[in-house]
């Protein structure tokens, strides 16, 4: 069976998972149980034994790293994306900064505790900021699902906004920090919207079809793509220029779906040795990953929404709680940043994907009943 074989069947199953799932499942839940189940078993009990073939095998291709590193670029610029509808309010900030300083020391605790004592402190911030990080589109597509009413949806999108900018931000600059000059030039690129503005050119596909090339580029030069995209999306905020997609959302999804979310996932997965799960990690480890992060997380938006609004009933403050607690798609891209960057090695990159799986199925198990009138009940006293 040829390398190109198993990436085609791998696809299939996304795609026939995401078929079967419809309307039940969120596309990114079901893209998760395939890398974290399908996947490992289709390696050990088929590919490795039948076909003879070993996950670096499977991932030597040099076609395979350029589809990579291009479905990365697209995804990281896509989240990125999200900078550019922040709107600071108080309520917003109440909420943000709690639900991201707790995890955040949470997770730099933990990593002292997991990490050998030759990693580098950015290894330490890198899962720091991964226990503090929500996925914005997943969140938002949650939130629809169950109908929730406009005005909580804004702010609870906001405040995740706020704390992904917080992440990214103190991300790219710590990676940075190491080789200042290496943020000149994406720097300079990110003030390209003002030349073009300039020029006179209001057409919003002048303004992303640069974003998305110069993320491309950045990523293949291993420059600092992640402050170059905050960057960007800020210096469009100033000028007040929206940001549209460049491919109809259709078509976006599509591709998205379809091609560089499995394309991701997969990729990570394949570089786990799940034949030393258990020697290098005890399982006792592997279990913190999982649970510490969403313990954390779920009381730092606990406290964050009750300093925002003490009032608020404490069942719609653990509800929101666990919203704000979904991972999905922003904490995958983090994760394989990390994972591309060799500052966490595999079997924490596989702990914290199922911590992503298990953190975004918990508000659709305990939340899937909450519907606008449990909403709107947030000023009762509780």
């Amino acid at each position: 069976m040829t390398v190109l074989g198993f990436w085609l069947l791998a696809l299939a199953i996304y795609t026939l998972v995401t078929i079967i799932g419809g309307r039940r499942l969120i596309p990114i839940v079901g893209q998760l149980l395939v890398a974290a189940i399908a996947i490992p078993a289709m390696l050990l009990l088929w590919v490795e034994p039948h076909w003879q073939r070993t996950a670096q095998d499977l991932l030597a291709p040099t076609w395979l790293n350029l589809a990579y590193g291009l479905c990365f670029a697209l995804l990281l610029g896509y989240i990125l994306s999200d900078v550019i509808d922040l709107d600071l309010s108080p309520a917003c900030v109440k909420i943000a900064l709690p639900s991201f300083l707790v995890p955040m020391l949470a997770g730099l605790a933990c990593s002292l505790w997991l990490l050998p004592g030759e990693r580098s402190w950015l290894s330490s911030v890198g899962i720091g900021l991964l226990f503090s990080i929500t996925a914005i589109p997943v969140l938002y597509l949650f939130l629809q699902s169950i109908g929730y009413p406009a005005a909580d949806t804004k702010r609870l999108l906001h405040a995740a906004i706020l704390m992904d900018f917080m992440c990214w931000s103190l991300f790219g600059l710590a990676q940075g920090s190491s080789h200042p000059a290496a943020l000149l030039w994406p720097l300079l690129a990110a003030a390209l919207p003002l030349a073009l503005r300039l020029l006179k050119l209001s057409h919003a596909l002048f303004y992303s079809l640069p974003f998305f090339a110069l993320m491309l580029l950045f990523q293949q030069l291993k420059l600092n793509a992640l402050v170059f995209g905050i960057a960007y999306m800020l210096c469009l905020g100033w000028i007040k220029q929206p940001f549209v997609l460049p491919l109809p959302e259709r078509a976006w999804k599509l591709l998205m779906n379809g091609l560089a979310v499995p394309l991701i996932l997969t990729f990570g997965v394949l570089r786990v040795d799940f034949h030393g799960i258990g020697q290098d990690y005890s399982w006792l480890a592997i279990a913190i990953l999982i649970t510490l992060p969403v313990l954390s997380k779920v009381l730092g938006s606990w406290l964050g929404l009750h300093w925002a609004d003490p009032s608020a009933a404490a069942r719609v403050k653990w509800h929101e709680s666990l919203l704000l607690n979904i991972r999905g798609l922003t904490e995958i891209v983090f994760l394989n940043l990390l994972l591309q960057l060799q500052l966490i090695d595999s079997l924490i990159y596989f702990g914290l994907l199922l911590m992503s799986l298990f953190s975004t199925l918990l508000p659709a198990l305990l939340g899937k009943h909450a519907n606008n009138n449990q909403a709107r009940s947030r000023y009762e006293v509780s």
